[in-house]
């Protein structure tokens, strides 16, 4: 065990996010996101929501101020929510702030956003029940000094 990190974040994990460097993106998946044959890597975080998990990360995770969004999720059928927006995406709101407060979100097409999960440097598969509780998030650079 590791002082001041998260028991959310697991060795597998905390060695997946050490590897990735600026611009490399991080997919936090749903329950129902067919993660093990779309990631490259694949992290299994049974029992626990994509929030959670990423409120873990953010203390150690830089969001990349070098794009408009780093942040990415789906876009949700029209009228399926209020607004049109998944009460999911408030959590991930709440955690981004953790590392920066005005990060902004893309909302993507299903296929773009399936297509752009391939491309991701891994994949964490939680146990979020929420629809359209999926983001993908873009690692930004460590700013010591």
């Amino acid at each position: 065990m590791l002082k001041g990190i998260s028991l959310l974040i697991t060795p597998e994990l905390l060695k997946i996010i050490a590897e990735m460097g600026h611009g490399d993106e991080l997919v936090l998946a749903d329950g129902n996101f067919p993660a093990a044959s779309i990631g490259k890597r694949c992290v299994r975080a049974d029992g626990h929501g994509c929030a959670a998990v990423m409120e873990a990360l953010m203390p150690l995770f830089p969001l990349d101020d070098f794009v408009e969004a780093p942040l990415a999720v789906m876009e949700v059928p029209h009228g399926m929510f209020p607004e049109d927006k998944a009460p999911v995406w408030d959590a991930f709101r709440k955690a981004a702030a953790i590392d920066m407060p005005d990060a902004k979100f893309e909302m993507m097409e299903h296929d773009a956003f399936m297509e752009r999960a391939r491309a991701a440097y891994a994949v964490v598969q939680t146990g979020e029940t929420a629809l359209y509780g999926n983001i993908i998030i873009r690692k930004g650079v460590v700013r010591l000094g």
